[in-house]
Order: structure tokens, then sequence, then C-alpha cells
């Protein structure tokens, strides 16, 4: 055995410079490979990190739709429903949101009103609770609040779409907007909201002048924000909340469990990687093929003289596949430095917690190694069938 080695080591290193080229496709597969599952593990953590904090907190209540005649609500939601939400332990914040039907009235901006044409957009309306729901932020202006409601102001805030339509960008002046024939004072334009992209497009007034203009008689759905983790148990809780003689008939829209979402994503990303990284070693592998068996050929007359003095088939072959394992072996322990350096360096560049499984980390050298052995396989057998007679005869 140490013979062998010895030999096997003796015939790496003798020619270094291919040695490094041999080994450098087996690094460039190993290093693929480590590098793309730790990056693919890292993103999958960071996505799931900072999967979007207001659709894994957001859990939205509404009536359940009867497949009648008229298609009526099995029941309506109260006015005070987010008070009741708010007594939940985890609810951070809670707010109706109803959309209103409108007819033929068009939305225009008072300096229009002299050849401008009004607008068709979409009229909501909410209650004060409605923006802390949804995490709404303001561009200028302010927010209605639970005054605005109870005394019917007509009073509007806009989301930002419908204030570029509307060529509204600034409140101080205090601008008005008519819908329809109703003038209505604009107190503010929202920059952006989470969860409720409709409201960027709509116009959003408060539940008291929607009830008094347009008879609106319930709320549509109730926004809720819960605290981090406390989605699943508020999206139990709710409805009990809301109706408690019958929870059934209301629907609760609730995010899935992070778990779950982790393991969907780390299962996708690791099976592209996984997917690139092999492609990757198959090249490395036939790199160490190529490069043993043109060894071969070039050490002809070696092998020849080995035979001739006594070193029988088996010899020859387990020299050439331990000097195959050598080349994997190395190219695996290289590339997974490589891998590893590079999983860190693009996690420190990008404020990742970098994510690596320890028994690729370590395993990965051990496989290079068994490609070496499965790409050193067809060369060995070839210089093993070399007779010394005909060796020696071609030298």
């Amino acid at each position: 055995m140490r013979d062998l080695l010895d030999e096997a080591l003796a015939g790496v290193a003798a020619r270094p410079t291919r040695l490094i080229l041999t080994t450098l496709g087996t690094v460039l597969g190993v290093a693929a490979l480590v590098g793309t599952v730790g990056l693919g593990q890292t993103a999958a953590g960071q996505i799931t990190q900072r999967f979007d904090l207001a659709a894994a907190t957001r859990v939205v209540v509404q009536p359940e739709e009867k497949g009648g005649q008229e298609g009526e609500a099995a029941t309506q939601l109260p006015w005070d429903a987010p008070t009741r939400i708010e007594r939940l332990n985890g609810v951070e914040a809670a707010g109706t949101v109803s959309s209103l039907q409108i007819g033929d009235d068009l939305v225009q901006n008072v300096t229009g009103l002299t050849g401008g044409a009004g607008k068709a957009l979409q009229v909501m309306a909410g209650s004060a609770g409605l923006w802390d729901a949804v995490r709404a932020v303001l561009t200028t202006g302010r927010f209605f609040d639970d005054g605005h409601d109870q005394r019917a102001d007509k009073v509007v805030v806009l989301g930002k779409h419908a204030a570029e339509r509307l060529g509204i960008n600034r409140v101080d002046s205090q601008p008005a907007v008519f819908i329809g024939d109703e003038p209505y004072t604009v107190i503010g334009i929202l920059d952006s909201v989470t969860g409720r992209a409709d409201l960027n497009d709509a116009v959003i007034m408060p539940n008291g002048a929607a009830r008094q203009a347009y008879d609106l008689e319930a709320p549509d759905a109730v926004e809720i924000r819960t605290a981090v983790g406390a989605a699943q148990l508020i999206a139990e809780q709710a409805p009990i909340a809301i109706e408690p003689n019958n929870p059934s008939t209301l629907n609760v829209d609730a995010p899935p469990k992070q778990g779950a979402v982790r393991k969907g994503v780390e299962s996708d990303l690791n099976a592209l990687f996984l997917l690139l990284g092999a492609v990757a070693l198959l090249v490395g592998g036939l790199g160490i093929a190529n490069v043993t068996l043109l060894s071969v050929l070039e050490r002809i007359s070696e092998i020849g003289l080995r035979r001739a003095l006594g070193a029988a088939r088996r010899h020859i072959a387990v020299q050439f596949l331990v000097e195959s394992v050598i080349v994997g072996f190395l190219g695996g322990l290289l590339g997974t430095a490589v891998g590893v350096i590079l999983t860190v360096s693009v996690s420190w560049i990008r404020d990742w917690t970098p994510i690596l499984d320890n028994r690729l980390a370590f395993g990965s050298p051990l496989l290079g190694a068994f490609i070496g052995l499965v790409a050193g396989t067809y060369p060995a057998w070839k210089a093993s069938a070399i007779q010394p007679i005909t060796a020696l005869r071609g030298t």
C-alpha cells in the first residue's frame, strides 16, 4: 500500500501543470456545487426572513357570499367590528374597507370644471383604523380620523395613482374633488400601502360620509394587522369575535405558515442549484477522465517496464485509480474551500446570514474523490490491459 501511494503521488506530482489543469475542472465543479447550494440555502433563509411582513401578518375577514337568487351575503359585518377585533391579544390594528357603488358618477378636480373631463375612479370607504392596518404611508397631508367619520365630513384621501390622474400633488391649499356633483376636500395623498394595492387607485372617504352619501349599509371587509406569528391564531378567533352566534358565515383570508413557505423556497432553489452543480461536476469528471487517459497513453513505456518487472494488471489499474482519486480529492477540497468562501463573501456583501449544510461542506471532498474514482475507472482498465511486450516494442 505504501509503495502504491508513493507511485501514485509521484505520478500525480510529476506533471504539476497538468495536475493544476486537471484539478481545476473538479475545483470548479465542486465549488459550483457548494457555492450554488450554499447560496441557495442562504437565499431561501433570507427570503423567508424577509418574507413580506405585511402579508405574514395580514388577516382579512369578510362575509361569505351565498348562492341565492339575490346573491346576498350570509351576514353583514357590524360597524364596530374593528373594536371587537382589537380586543384579541395579538392584534395590532384593524379597520374596515368597502367599495362604493357610485353609478355613472365621475371624479374630477375642481380646476378641471371649466373644460376638463372627469375620471372613472374607484371610490372606497374606510374607518380610521384602516390606515394603520394596511401600513399606509402619506406623501403629503393627513389621514381622516374618527372625528371625520362620526361627523360624516366630506373629506377624502387620494391614492397616489388617483392623485396623478387628477393632477393633485399637494393639499396645503385644501384642494377639492367632485364625485358626481358633490365636492370633497382632499386632506391627504397616499404614498404606499401594503396588502391593498387597490387603494392606490382609489378615492377613499370616511365610513360616515359613505353612509350618508351612498347609503352604505355595512363594511365589505375588515383588514387586520397582527403581531408576527399571531396571524393563524387571529384567523381562528376573529370570526367568533365578530359573529359569535354564527362564525361560519364569515370568510377569513390568512397567510400560510412560514415554515411551509421556507421549505417550498428551499426545495425549489436547491433543486435548481443542485442541477447546475451536477452539470459542473460532470464536466470536471470528464476532464479527469480525459487527462488520465492521455496520461496512460504517454506512460505506455513506464507501464510496459513495470509489467516486465513483475507488476500485475491489478497493480497498474489500482495505481491509476489512486491517481484519479487523489486528483479528485484535491479538486473537491479546493472546490469546497472556494464554495464556502463564495457563500460567505456574497452573504457579507449582501448583509445576509450565511447558511450552509455541514454535510455538504465536509462531504464535498469525498464527492470529488468519488468522481475521480469513477472518471479514472476506464483509463485504469485501459492501462492494465497493455501487454508488456507490446509496450516495450512500441517504445
